[in-house]
């Protein structure tokens, strides 16, 4: 991460983000909300699910997961890596 007050440029961003889209893309973000979903109820039947916190977080893990997967789950793997290409050449 960058230090408060430092130079970034817009493009630098998104080139970055363009990446880690193109990475995760790879990771078949489509089923990793029922993975984490499934993980995570296994782990609230042990007694450190007890820990609201940790259930806190769990939910807020499950919740991004699906929507990067709404988000950009409706494109073709060709549009993504295509969109993600023209990003990070910018």
């Amino acid at each position: 991460m960058q230090k408060e007050n430092e130079k970034t440029s817009e493009t630098d961003v998104m080139r970055s983000m363009a990446k880690f889209l193109s990475d995760l893309w790879f990771e078949d973000f489509r089923d990793q909300p029922e993975h984490l979903s499934e993980i995570f109820e296994t782990i609230l039947l042990t007694e450190m699910g007890d820990y609201q916190d940790l259930r806190v977080k769990m939910i807020s893990c499950i919740r991004t997961s699906k929507m990067l997967a709404e988000t950009i789950g409706s494109f073709s793997d060709l549009e993504i890596r295509n969109a993600c290409t023209r990003i990070m050449n910018i």
